[in-house]
């Protein structure tokens, strides 16, 4: 799988523009990169050997995936009486845009001869809602439509006339294992080590404000950052008093950002980048183009880990980093063998550790942006030593 890099940030802090800088850095590295966006990226200039440009078109996707929904599920509509949509009578709907967005970083991370996917995505908050919805809608069909009801199917007629009511048709069930098929695709993708978030900020309060909320909904749902691009900075050695007072406002965040997350400066080209020509300079940034994923270090393995402290306090700490993070805006509600975590605007459910489950929630701290909630074994599932 080739390294990807989503691009996000506030709205209005430059993300196409960096999504193009990127992949045109990147290329200049000798790098074969594909570019999504729903825009032109490139300003309309031709692409450059080794960079590939795809646009996403979410109305055109729409229409193709609920034409062949109606072709599967014809004999269905017709029972109920239903007549299918022409195709002059499709229109896009909302969140069709998230959907050909995840489609097409599949198509991009499982094409051949790519070394870098670089993905134009949408700001920080509606691009974490997208990142998430391959997991969450799985767990939607699994508890919805459990697969293996499917090896029922030939009892369907007889419970339809002993509850007197018609059982889900065998093509919903198809349909079901195809989604979670295609779901099952993106979320790898998603969820892969090589794939991380390269964030485009503009210094100043409002940005500041949006990252760190959106920084948490990262952490929440595991997504690693790879870097924060401080776009549009200002000359901090300016003798104009003015341009000097916003250099400094920019440093003092600036000084916020840098513990936390790596920092690219793109410098402000003193106009709107919007010629061609004006991303070269961007796209020759310091750190702009992306370093390669490392390889794994030993014991270096994905997720949340948990601390073993049996032996001195008799307990599993379940640790869940989540940087910036106030207690105020944290909930914890633990649900059979799942952990409903929220984070100010996200919410996640995830599954417990095998071991985590055979304990009872015995309480939780947060302490320098880690979530420690803490596990005491229950004494009548726990294994008993002999």
């Amino acid at each position: 799988m080739p390294q990807t890099l989503l691009i996000t940030g506030p709205g209005g802090a430059g993300r196409t523009t960096v999504a193009a800088a990127t992949a045109l850095a990147a290329v200049r590295g000798g790098r074969r990169v594909s570019l999504l966006s729903a825009e032109d990226p490139l300003r309309g200039a031709p692409a450059p050997e080794g960079l590939r440009l795809a646009r996403i078109d979410s109305g055109a996707e729409f229409r193709t995936e609920l034409a062949a929904l109606q072709d599967r599920g014809a004999a269905f509509i017709g029972m109920l009486g239903g007549r299918p949509l022409g195709a002059e009578e499709i229109t896009e709907l909302p969140g069709a845009e998230q959907f050909s967005l995840l489609r097409a970083l599949r198509r991009a991370a499982s094409a051949p001869d790519t070394d870098l996917v670089v993905v134009d995505m949408p700001p920080l908050h509606q691009a974490l809602t997208t990142l998430a919805l391959p997991a969450q809608l799985r767990r939607y069909l699994a508890r919805l439509l459990p697969a293996e009801r499917q090896a029922a199917r030939a009892l369907r007629p007889v419970l339809a006339q002993l509850a007197g009511v018609p059982q889900p048709a065998q093509w919903l069930y198809e349909a079901a294992a195809r989604w979670d098929e295609e779901l099952a695709a993106v979320q790898a993708v998603v969820e892969a080590r090589t794939t991380a978030v390269r964030l485009v900020a503009e210094p100043g309060p409002a940005a500041d404000a949006a990252l760190r909320t959106g920084m948490l909904g990262l952490a929440l749902h595991e997504l690693r950052v790879h870097d924060l691009v401080a776009n549009r900075l200002v000359p901090r050695d300016s003798a104009d008093r003015w341009v000097a007072g916003i250099a400094a406002a920019q440093r003092s965040f600036l000084d916020d950002w840098e513990p936390v997350v790596p920092v690219v400066a793109a410098a402000h080209l003193g106009r709107d980048p919007w010629a061609p020509d004006d991303l070269a300079p961007l796209a020759s940034a310091d750190g702009m183009a992306p370093a390669p994923v490392p390889a794994p270090a030993p014991g270096d393995g994905a997720g949340w880990s948990v601390e073993d402290r049996l032996a001195e306090d008799g307990i599993l700490v379940w640790a869940v980093p989540l940087p910036r993070a106030r207690k105020d805006e944290l909930d914890l509600v633990r649900r059979g063998d799942e952990l409903l975590l929220a984070v100010g605007p996200y919410r996640r459910i995830v599954p417990l550790p095998s071991a985590l489950r055979r304990c009872t929630v015995s309480g939780a701290a947060l302490d320098d942006g880690v979530l420690r909630v803490r596990f005491t074994p229950d004494p009548q599932l726990w294994p008993r030593a002999r």
